[in-house]
């Protein structure tokens, strides 16, 4: 949690955490006023002190962490803290003692190695679990419950452990391991080809002429609709996520030579997936965006409210965010936030690709339920990962390290994709369409360029115009002064020098 938040949950108006943040010291410790810069205008030699203009004075203000507060939602909160809040660690100690008890104590073992196996893996997990959710170090959200996101934190250490031990098996090894968690597993099998007849209507099917269409339409169109919603509210940018969503249309047409479930029609890519479900689950998404930024985030503890209406509201509210931030990447304001945001789309597209290229060496029929549960851990920890990545870049001084789950999850990317490079490297190797490479050299080659001119290019001109306009300003002030012989002041200095600007614009 959040400086802020820590400090509502635990009995402090959050209005008036933030409140006492935001307000600068008005004096020193000792009752003395605050320190004043003084700034004297340039006189020129040989002036009269009575000639001179009043000083300039300018109040030095502390600047603090809420250098973001325009883009932070206000929060009130009566700091309630029930039993809802509490940790219980005695208590899932006890539990957990009492479940190990009664397993070794009262419960006969089976004969079944395998079975046992699995059972000790699994009780394993579980007790790392437990000891994660009680223990672990809280992440920037707080609802409904901080031990939800302490629990999704150790669920990505346990599937990183498991992709770790899956990457030093054999192949044939790695892939009828996959037969302990699902007997069907461990069998190859065909990738569905979505091309093939492009036809929106088939004149030739006097039954059906849109079976194309309709062929189209499966799961995975609610899914895309669904992941780009929810992919909205992690990145919180519509930019970025029109760039990703068209690039990972680049993706499909470029790797369809290695995998056959990359090809799909012309209409398919662009109307079905970027225009239909992506743009409108990007757009749903943006709405919700500006729903949570306008919401009052009031906070009032259950058994505080009268009436029946409320205590429910309040439970629904429950799962909405407890505060709201407004993401303001700024990729052309610097080239550390530039490199960061190509950064955070390489990682989302690595992440996609993860996906078909998994299943695919793995041999996991794309509707099994370890990929949609794959899919919803990344639901679970993205949203946590962008936070903590946005913080970082937003206030490094503060935040002086990678949060942990954002670590976890470029861990976990890295992962997958060397599990794919060394499971089918013969996939991985053959070799893009000539105009394919030709279109990826382009592209690239344009981005470089952009890059050289915004951070280095462009900046040595401006720096090189600034320099030059502040040496002829003063050039002509010293000229200005010797020209007027009688010791006052050029009264001419700041007309000058707005002509000196108007003719170099």
């Amino acid at each position: 949690m959040r400086r802020s938040e820590r400090r509502g949950h635990g009995g402090g108006s959050g209005k008036a955490a933030l409140e006492e943040e935001e307000q600068p010291p008005l004096s020193e410790p000792n009752g003395a006023s605050p320190p004043v810069a003084e700034v004297s205008p340039r006189r020129c030699r040989g002036a009269t002190p009575g000639a001179a203009a009043a000083p300039t004075t300018t109040t030095a203000s502390t600047t603090t962490h809420g250098s973001r507060r325009s883009t932070e939602s206000e929060v009130y909160d009566d700091g309630t803290n029930t039993f809802f809040w509490q940790a219980h660690t005695l208590t899932v100690l006890f539990i957990l003692t009492c479940t190990l008890g009664y397993v070794t104590l009262l419960e006969e073992t089976p004969q079944d190695t395998a079975y046992n196996t699995k059972r000790g893996i699994v009780a394993s997990i579980l007790v790392f679990l437990c000891f994660g959710v009680t223990q672990a170090k809280d992440g920037p959200f707080s609802r409904p419950h901080p031990a939800y996101w302490r629990f999704w934190l150790c669920v990505s250490v346990v599937y990183e452990l498991f992709l770790i031990f899956i990457l030093f098996q054999t192949v044939h090894d790695g892939r009828q391991f996959m037969k302990f968690i699902d007997p069907n597993l461990g069998v190859p099998l065909p990738e569905r080809d979505y091309g093939g007849n492009c036809l929106i209507y088939d004149p030739d099917n006097g039954t059906d002429p849109f079976h194309n269409i309709w062929d189209k339409l499966d799961g995975f169109v609610p899914a895309h609709f669904l992941g780009w919603y929810i992919k909205t509210l992690m990145i919180r940018d519509w930019w970025m996520c029109m760039i990703i969503s068209v690039m990972f249309e680049f993706l499909e047409y470029s790797l369809e030579h290695q995998l056959p479930n990359f090809s799909e029609c012309w209409w398919d890519h662009w109307i079905m997936d970027v225009v239909v479900c992506n743009g409108l689950g990007i757009y749903c998404g943006m709405k919700t965006l500006g729903w949570l930024s306008l919401k009052t985030y009031s906070w009032q503890g259950l058994w505080n409210i009268p009436t029946y209406k409320g205590k429910m509201k309040r439970i629904a509210f429950q799962f909405t965010p407890y505060s709201w931030v407004k993401f303001e990447w700024k990729p052309a304001s610097s080239l550390r936030r530039w490199l960061a945001v190509c950064g955070i789309i390489f990682i989302f597209l690595l992440a996609e690709l993860n996906t078909f290229y998994l299943k695919f060496v793995l041999w996991m029929p794309p509707e099994h339920y370890l990929v949609l549960l794959r899919l919803v851990f990344y639901v679970n920890v993205g949203g946590v990962a962008m936070r903590e990545i946005y913080d970082f870049m937003d206030d490094p001084k503060f935040y002086k390290k990678l949060g942990q789950q954002a670590w976890l999850v470029a861990a976990i990317t890295a992962t997958e994709f060397l599990i794919v490079v060394k499971y089918d490297p013969y996939t991985l190797t053959l070799s893009l369409p000539f105009y394919i490479t030709q279109c990826w050299i382009i592209g690239v080659t344009l981005v470089l360029i952009w890059t050289v001119w915004r951070f280095f290019i462009r900046n040595i001109t401006l720096r090189y115009k600034e320099i030059r306009r502040q040496k002829q300003e003063h050039k002509y002030g010293k000229d200005n002064c010797l020209s007027n012989g009688d010791g006052h002041p050029a009264l001419a200095d700041e007309h000058s020098g707005n002509k000196l600007r108007e003719k170099e614009l």
